[in-house]
């Protein structure tokens, strides 16, 4: 088939969980022998030779610069009390995007067009808008119940007017992801209990699958931990809100109790954007919390972490960086939403905290018992190898494409 595979962002290099689903998913449709076409978001960081290494199995690149700026987005937020529209999609409403995905889809005839998370459903749809008959098959990779990120977040406990804001994008969201998600052929989720949590109706609704994200665990070896690990390690890009609330109320009510019990480890945060409030209490004289910003290559921090943490009370999908930390070979605990989606066990892949107290607890008990430190980290690479290799979890995207294949030639006999 010929696809359209529209993406939020560059997918790659692989440093953020969308950029993973996006990229392996992307090479899958690509080495099943189908023709791709990506036309994604740029934005200052990217690189020409990122692009260029997507031109190895894409037919074609195109790119639409993102713009992103405090103006802008406060513009958005009046636009969304406005208009009842969530804010987090009429900010990513770029008239120039939508122009491009047209030109495309009238000049190229695609047979399909693959919209990489919520944010691009818009895109597709206005590549189908703006074509005759017959036109192209709509599908759609959903990472995320998109609506319960504003919910979790306002439970987390805010001021009173940031809660009603973000109660109020949970309710907008919840209403257009039913609305949007049941224009599409095909919908795949992360994890199934993103799609219970939407709840589509049973009649004419998309098809629906679930498929997880998946890594790369044949190439990718575990690292080779230091005998002595002396961090206690976060990573993720802190841009995003469940991500910087998490890590903020670790080293606020989780850091202070382990440090006073492990004095020798320090608290290594790894992502771009860090809060203010992090970085006030890494200033706090003694915090011994280290905050890195991006960081191309994580390898020499990772190798020296006696425990990876997952602290999140709010998100929605797969955390990606359990996957990858378990790719690593790195022992860890994490609150139970911070794993959830995930096949896991606790105590035999990793260990889940919800408390400060327990969270505290856990993260003790695996720096002083090497042992459980190795068992976490043996089980948790196994699950990668078992459950997410995408060499042989994403023949599941061949079901949906196949049967696309069968529909439209069927079509063709019977035109």
């Amino acid at each position: 088939m010929r696809i359209l595979f529209l993406s939020q962002l560059i997918p790659y290099p692989l440093d953020a969980g969308p950029k993973v689903r996006a990229y392996y998913v992307l090479r899958h449709l690509a080495e099943a022998g189908h023709e791709v076409t990506l036309l994604a978001f740029s934005r200052e960081s990217d690189s020409a030779a990122s692009i260029d290494h997507l031109r190895q199995f894409c037919v074609a690149v195109h790119t639409v610069p993102m713009p992103r700026s405090r103006p802008r987005d406060a513009y958005h937020a009046a636009r969304s009390l406005l208009t009842g529209q969530p804010f987090l999609i009429a900010r990513d409403h770029v008239p120039e995007m939508i122009e491009k995905v047209k030109g495309l889809a009238v000049s190229e005839a695609f047979d399909a067009v693959h919209a990489d998370q919520l944010w691009m459903a818009p895109c597709a749809l206005a590549a189908w808008e703006a074509v005759v008959p017959p036109r192209p098959r709509l599908v759609l990779d959903q990472h995320n119940a998109v609506y319960l990120i504003p919910q979790r977040l306002a439970e987390s406990g805010r001021g009173a007017l940031t809660r009603w804001l973000l109660r109020r994008e949970a309710r907008l969201m919840r209403a257009y992801e039913l609305d949007t998600l049941q224009k599409f052929d095909d919908v795949v989720w992360v994890t199934a209990e993103d799609r219970a949590a939407v709840a589509l109706p049973e009649v004419g609704s998309p098809r629906q699958r679930v498929i997880p994200i998946c890594v790369d665990p044949e190439n990718t070896p575990p690292i080779r931990r230091a005998s002595r690990p002396h961090r206690v390690t976060f990573l993720g890009g802190l841009h995003w809100p469940p991500n910087a609330a998490g890590i903020v109320w670790f080293a606020r009510e989780v850091w202070p109790s382990v440090r006073a019990a492990a004095p020798e480890l320090t608290l290594t945060v790894i992502g771009k954007s860090p809060p203010g409030e992090l970085l006030s209490a890494a200033a706090e004289p003694g915090s011994r919390i280290e905050v890195t910003g991006y960081v191309d290559d994580p390898r020499e921090y990772l190798a020296e972490t006696a425990v990876f943490v997952v602290p999140l009370h709010a998100g929605g999908g797969m955390r990606v960086k359990i996957v990858e930390a378990w790719l690593w070979g790195l022992p860890i605990v994490s609150t139970t939403i911070g794993a959830e989606g995930i096949l896991s066990s606790n105590g035999r892949d990793m260990l889940l905290a919800d408390t400060t107290a327990a969270f505290v607890a856990a993260i003790l008990r695996v720096v002083n018992e090497p042992g459980l430190a190795d068992r976490l980290a043996e089980s948790g690479r196994r699950q990668v190898e078992d459950h997410y290799d995408w060499s042989t979890e994403y023949a599941s995207w061949d079901v949906i494409y196949g049967d696309a294949v069968l529909e439209q030639t069927a079509a063709l006999v019977i035109g």
